[in-house]
């Protein structure tokens, strides 16, 4: 049985993991593909306008949320040492770190270059599509992959209290 700072905390992690994966998620089921249906110049539009668009205090404090509250879980759950429990949770929280390392290390960076390359002709924004469009939904699927899994040992370990 949870205490209820771990119960808070545990939950809170689990609500923030679940929005970042489904966000990730949509992404991958339905805003890429629908892009990717469009001509050149509105993929590029749109896309710079999303990155634009997400970069706000939902975003960033669910984005931040999930491996700050599986660390506060985690840390919560050492002293009971709840063998069923911790390891679910240490598994979310390493499945976050990757979702960040990826978004930091990949996804941000392709992100401002497509926003820093030139668009003004049909060339140019066809050559800053194939350079963006392949490589950053491979990477978005691994974000969907590892943040789906993260909220899914969260629910484990919830399941297992």
């Amino acid at each position: 049985m949870l205490h209820s700072a771990q119960a808070i905390a545990l939950i809170a992690a689990i609500l923030t993991s679940g929005l970042l994966a489904g966000l990730f998620y949509t992404f991958s089921c339905a805003v890429t593909p629908g892009l990717h249906r469009v001509d050149n110049h509105t993929f590029t539009t749109v896309f710079r306008a999303i990155n634009v668009a997400i970069m706000n205090g939902w975003f960033l404090m669910t984005f931040v949320g999930a491996p700050v509250l599986t660390t506060v879980a985690a840390a919560l759950h050492l002293p009971v040492d709840h063998r069923t429990v911790l390891p679910w949770i240490l598994a979310a929280l390493a499945c976050h770190i990757a979702t960040l390392v990826v978004t930091g290390g990949i996804s941000v960076p392709l992100n401002n270059r497509l926003d820093a390359a030139p668009t003004a002709t049909g060339t140019e924004r066809a050559a800053a599509r194939s350079q963006f469009e392949p490589r950053w939904n491979r990477w978005n699927l691994i974000r969907t992959l590892t943040s789906t899994a993260g909220f899914a040992a969260l629910v484990a370990a919830v399941a297992l209290c």
